[in-house]
């Protein structure tokens, strides 16, 4: 005798909207949707208190956080103009998602706010101030999407660091997502070698390394004022995330000595297809 399953208990009214704007985010084109309590800022502790949620919207409950990739093989092309396209098309997507996603919640009655994925006017305001308003990064690792690694990316189990993020502030109550139980950055010390502007340094005592905002900023600088920007090697190079085994990018130990192997031959064949997307569309062709 077949036995009856038993019936799913009913979705309570949090609950099914979580799962409406799961859906619409992820139909608008997101690839990663998580929802954070406003509470777990000030639990956790890494965020200073004018940087959360409820200091920039006061009445703020819960965070949406949307994340779209970055293809490995574009990225592996950097500084390229492909590479460039595609962080702003990343860019306007993301805009545009959560920009709909909050209009939605304002039509539903829950008062909703989204902010831009990047916060500055030019690479210049950052040698002013080098922080947002709000960090879309701490965001993420709050809403379960993944954690934060020596680079100070967000890695995330699909991507790595590949990916861009973007977040809807809102009085909404939604049910938390958990965190990421496991540290995804194994601190293997590529984004440190490979570092173009020599930012990135590791430390002992955690996960998270020490980075020099400024020249980071500079080197950007002088990759726009070439016309292929931004740089994205501590992202390109990362060993974590199922991208990795998708696609067929360049062995691990190709990327650190890419740049003296390509210094001693410009047209070595290991790294050919990656050189074709540099010498187009840009004013410095590398």
């Amino acid at each position: 005798m077949a036995v009856k399953p038993l019936p799913r208990p009913a979705q309570t009214p949090a609950e099914a909207l979580k799962q409406a704007l799961r859906d619409q985010a992820l139909a608008l084109g997101a690839d990663l949707v998580g929802f954070a309590p406003v509470e777990r800022w000030a639990e956790i502790g890494e965020v200073p208190p004018d940087y959360r949620p409820e200091a920039i919207f006061p009445g703020a409950r819960s965070v949406i956080v949307v994340g779209v990739p970055m293809l490995l093989p574009v990225i592996e092309s950097t500084p390229s103009i492909n590479y460039q396209e595609m962080y702003d098309t990343s860019n306007r997507l993301l805009d545009e998602i959560a920009y709909r996603l909050a209009t939605g919640l304002n039509r539903q009655g829950h008062p909703t706010l989204c902010l831009p994925r990047d916060g500055y006017a030019s690479l210049e305001a950052l040698l002013i101030n080098p922080f947002g308003s709000f960090s879309h990064t701490y965001a993420a690792k709050y809403a379960g999407l993944g954690t934060v690694g020596v680079s100070r990316n967000l890695l995330v189990p699909e991507y790595g660091p590949r990916l861009r993020l973007n977040s809807v502030i809102t009085s909404a109550e939604i049910p938390p997502d958990p965190l990421l139980a496991d540290e995804l950055c194994t601190k293997c010390g590529l984004c440190e070698k490979t570092c173009p502007a020599r930012a990135i340094r590791t430390r002992d005592d955690g996960i998270l390394g020490d980075l020099d905002k400024d020249e980071c900023t500079r080197h950007h600088i002088v990759l726009r004022d070439e016309g292929h920007w931004p740089c994205g090697i501590c992202a390109k190079v990362c060993p974590i995330g199922q991208d990795r085994k998708h696609f067929t990018p360049l062995p691990l130990r190709r990327y650190r000595d890419e740049a003296a192997a390509l210094a001693k031959n410009p047209d070595d064949p290991t790294y050919r297809r990656l050189v074709h997307l540099r010498r187009h569309g840009s004013r410095k062709l590398r």
